[in-house]
């Protein structure tokens, strides 16, 4: 029996929910294009908090998407850089963002139609 996503005990199911998390999909897309020292790529991502980020960047390493590179220097240098299953992951990541480019006007029209036909029925 093969094990699916949407099994709540998949060890996939975790991955899934890292990957395409808010900040999760948004270090993907950044890192993709090269790596960032932790402040520029806060800068990068806007919006996001230190905490976040910080929590975000911990868990991608820790699933082998994200490295983290600490350099012995004065004063410290930590830059990221995505892995090549973290490069496979985003290119998976960027798909679905080049779609959501290329369907955003159906996607608007479609919210358009469903706020009319909520605003047309009545309230009991």
């Amino acid at each position: 029996m093969k094990v699916s996503a949407i099994d709540v005990d998949c060890p996939q199911r975790l991955v899934l929910e890292h990957v395409t998390s808010r900040w999760g999909v948004l270090v993907l897309l950044a890192l993709e294009e090269r790596s960032f020292r932790f402040s520029e790529l806060r800068r990068e991502i806007g919006v996001v908090s230190e905490k976040m980020l910080t929590q975000t960047l911990q868990t991608l390493e820790r699933d082998g998407i994200v490295h983290r590179d600490a350099k012995p220097v004065i004063p410290p240098r930590v830059d990221y850089s995505l892995t090549a299953l973290g490069r496979e992951a985003a290119a998976q990541v960027r798909a679905l963002s080049d779609w959501t480019d290329r369907r955003m006007a159906d996607v608007t029209e479609a919210r358009e139609r469903y706020d009319e036909a909520r605003a047309a029925k009545p309230t009991a």
